[in-house]
């Protein structure tokens, strides 16, 4: 064992491993990228993407011609430790094992009282002194070929929320507790941490918190390899964006350094609501305020980075991690409130720089981002999650110029979560909320 949490190898920050580890989709994605940079934005309208939706016989999932899905787990289903699959399916990360098969690590985001479908050993909490907390994750185990299921089980238990995370370039998950319960009452343990768990596990996983990264409301994590930098979202209105320093790279448990984004100008509020305060393409300079006592018994960190001069985001949600930037949804930002995606570059040794990727102005580009990766032809894949008067959430592509576009049509009543490519980038793996469905699909994605 190491750090409490399992072995693994040793940590190396290399491009050629962070691809093999998180999918050739990061490099397709980049490359896509810098040739857009130079390129005119593409006019809002244009096609784009893959054509029409297709509507689905079974009513479930609307895709474009030439595309198919099949559901490789769902709520209730038998898993191999004796345990159902739970409900409220999050977050997930594809990571690939030895042998080649393919790990797929699922949050469940249940609060205290919800049914954890199983027994759950080693959980970090126990709800009024009896049973675990319900969140935590589920691994599935995949044949990459045939995309059976060779095995699932609960890979981290006694945790609450688990909404979203981030696989890492050493071959495992960190799962984000979007909930700052303190201990009290019913509730043993405080709340609000981040927790590792590596692809490779086999069972439940010890659940170590990782408190040198914050107590928040956390959402999501993106993991740069070219230095270990951890950077993370904060589901909330005026939530901040922040960066974590460890101390041992690759080793978050051993402690490290939190800090908080702030712009090097005047700009403060990215959230557009009173009057454009922030441009879409406009770079602007970075630089990042230390934030003291990251255990934040009083749930403050945002109010002190803010007094500090640190930038307030939109409920921060999804992030994902390319080669040399980073992408990340606020889901109620911009002036018609349905949601920004923020760009930052680190420098990696000079000056880094952040702009305003994209801004919806209406519910028919993207209607409230969450959990968002890449595909093989280099262009976004965002998860929405609104519950408005539209019963349908969608699957929207956005294409590195700008340009939005449908990708998938969910007809359950239900949010999409959890959007992740193979390691071949063939097959893209996404969630129904509740009930927890899994889907795998598949298609002529562009390379």
């Amino acid at each position: 064992m190491m750090d409490g949490i399992g072995k693994r190898p040793a940590f190396s920050l290399g491009r050629r491993d962070f691809l093999r580890a998180t999918g050739a989709a990061f490099a397709a994605f980049t490359a896509s990228a810098a040739l857009g940079r130079g390129a005119m934005l593409v006019p809002r309208g244009m096609a784009a993407g893959y054509g029409p939706l297709v509507p689905d016989p079974a009513g479930v999932l609307d895709l474009p011609e030439g595309f198919s899905y099949r559901v490789i787990s769902r709520l209730g289903d038998a898993m191999h430790d004796g345990g159902l699959v739970p409900d409220h399916g999050d977050g997930m990360g594809c990571l690939p094992l030895p042998g080649g098969r393919i790990a797929l690590v699922r949050n469940h985001e249940l609060m205290p009282g919800k049914p954890a479908d199983g027994p759950i050993a080693k959980g970090y909490d126990l709800f009024d002194g009896i049973e675990p907390m319900p969140g935590g994750t589920t691994t599935i185990v995949l044949d990459p070929e045939t995309l059976e299921v060779e095995r699932q089980f609960r890979s981290l238990g006694g945790t609450i929320r688990n909404c979203a995370g981030g696989v890492t370039p050493w071959g495992s998950w960190i799962t984000c507790e979007e909930n700052v319960f303190t201990a009290g009452g019913r509730i043993g343990k405080d709340h609000g941490y981040c927790f590792e768990v590596p692809a490779d596990a086999t069972g439940l996983v010890d659940p170590v918190p990782l408190k040198a990264m914050g107590r928040f409301n956390h959402e999501a994590v993106a993991v740069d390899p070219a230095t270990g930098y951890a950077y993370m979202t904060e589901d909330r209105e005026d939530g901040l964006f922040y960066r974590f320093i460890p101390d041992v790279p690759g080793r978050f448990a051993q402690g490290g350094r939190l800090q908080a984004l702030a712009f090097t100008g005047s700009l403060a509020d990215t959230r557009n609501w009173d009057g454009a305060t922030v441009s879409r393409n406009d770079w602007q300079a970075v630089r990042w305020i230390d934030l003291d006592d990251p255990e934040s018994p009083k749930d403050d960190l945002r109010h002190r980075g803010a007094a500090l001069g640190a930038a307030q985001f939109a409920r921060g949600e999804g992030i994902h991690m390319g080669e040399g930037e980073l992408y990340f949804c606020c889901t109620s930002g911009g002036a018609a409130k349905l949601g920004q995606i923020f760009r930052l570059r680190p420098a990696r040794g000079g000056q880094d720089m952040a702009e305003l990727f994209f801004e919806s102005a209406s519910p028919d580009e993207f209607n409230f981002g969450d959990n968002l990766c890449v595909g093989p032809n280099g262009h976004l894949v965002v998860c929405e999650d609104q519950y408005t008067e539209v019963v349908d959430n969608h699957l929207r592509g956005i294409t590195p110029q700008g340009a939005a576009y449908k990708l998938g049509r969910l007809r359950m009543q239900t949010e999409l979560a959890g959007a992740c490519f193979s390691p071949d980038g063939r097959t893209l793996f996404v969630n129904a909320y509740s009930p927890t469905v899994t889907f795998a699909i598949q298609g002529p994605w562009m390379a």
